[in-house]
């Protein structure tokens, strides 16, 4: 919160502060992934202010996009001529690239630094027409380091959450995307290992749910904790199954627990990626609209935090109509939404185009 003077002030949890000395004027209200606010301070206390979320509507920007200016420029023009009012970039992905020139030094004592776009250009671009910007970084899957650091590897192609040390290179790195001007750092694969990976996992480190969550959890309070005072908010992405299981999946994720640390959970709502039975349907991939409902309706009960839910939405292999049903779902309940196509496609048709200005900051 900033005061008359320029002086920034810091609220607790509860939203309460106290300074002295203030002159009366404009006071300017920011929190993480909300919209500012301001009000005018007379000198006496002042009520009660409401601020309202940054209803987020997002493309995930594919690198082999965002490395083709016309390619990028198309997709810029898609995202300020629809209802998209934000783009998600990739900086460290699946493969444990990099994909931009980093001047993190682990990533080139790594040889992980494959250069693919600009991102000083591209958040630019994107800025010029208003769009929230938000970095996606792939935490614990990499392939480059847990092939090199045997110290470092948990199992497969994952690093150990448990071991802080593996904390501080995707940590500089969001760090760095702050500087470089993201509004926003997504930690994604920010969860313990699945298939025979966590069977390999667990035979070499043996972990109870709890102990599995609150490794996960002391990563993101960690990440919470240093990139808010550099003025960016914090999300990460979680299995979709999550929201309607009782149990973590054996990967360390619960959004009772991670809604309470950081400014927005994702889960993956991909209901291609659901087996069959899952929340009641034989085949959940024939059903994109009502997977969606059910999953977003059987996970925001369990938010016991003030984290946004902002699902991801698949947007491959269906029409621009069924993408539209799931995009509506996730409107008609007040939630923000992410579309996720590796080629970084998106049907025009899918996106409804926008009575007034798409700004996030209206």
């Amino acid at each position: 919160m900033t005061v008359p003077g320029g002086v920034t002030v810091e609220v607790d949890d509860e939203g309460r502060f106290e300074i002295e000395g203030v002159a009366a004027g404009e006071v300017v209200v920011e929190r993480p992934a909300w919209l500012s606010t301001s009000f005018s301070f007379t000198g006496e206390p002042p009520e009660p202010v409401a601020m309202e979320p940054r209803i987020v509507r997002a493309l995930r920007v594919s690198k082999y996009v965002a490395m083709e200016p016309e390619e990028f420029a198309a997709l810029i023009d898609l995202a300020a001529t629809t209802v998209v009012n934000a783009l998600v970039f990739d900086t460290k992905d699946e493969t444990g690239e990099v994909l931009y020139e980093t001047s993190v030094e682990e990533a080139h004592d790594l040889g992980a630094v494959n250069p693919m776009y600009d991102p000083v250009e591209a958040l630019a671009a994107a800025k010029a027409e208003g769009l929230y910007t938000i970095t996606r970084i792939v935490t614990f899957e990499d392939r480059i380091k847990s092939g090199l650091d045997a110290e470092a590897k948990l199992a497969g192609w994952w690093l150990d959450p448990v071991d802080e040390v593996n904390w501080e290179y995707p940590l500089a790195l969001a760090v760095e995307a702050c500087e470089l001007g993201f509004d926003e750092v997504q930690f994604d694969y920010v969860r313990f290992p699945t298939g025979k990976a966590a069977a390999a996992a667990s035979a070499k480190r043996s972990l109870s749910q709890e102990e599995r969550v609150g490794a996960i959890a002391s990563f993101l309070t960690e990440a919470t904790e240093t990139l808010h005072p550099l003025g960016c908010a914090v999300s990460a992405d979680i299995f979709g199954i999550v929201l309607s299981s009782p149990t973590d999946e054996g990967i360390g994720q619960r959004p009772e627990e991670l809604s309470r640390i950081v400014d927005a959970l994702s889960p993956m709502i991909y209901p291609s990626h659901y087996s069959p039975g899952w929340l009641g349907f034989a085949e959940p991939n024939d059903h994109p609209g009502p997977v969606v409902s059910r999953a977003l309706d059987d996970g925001w009960p369990r938010f016991e935090g003030p984290a946004l839910m902002r699902p991801w939405l698949q947007a491959f292999y269906y029409s621009a109509a069924q993408i539209r049903t799931e995009i509506e779902v996730a409107e008609e309940r007040g939630f923000g939404w992410i579309l996720w196509n590796a080629g970084g496609s998106y049907a025009r048709s899918a996106l409804q185009e926008e009575e007034a200005s798409n700004s996030t900051d209206g």
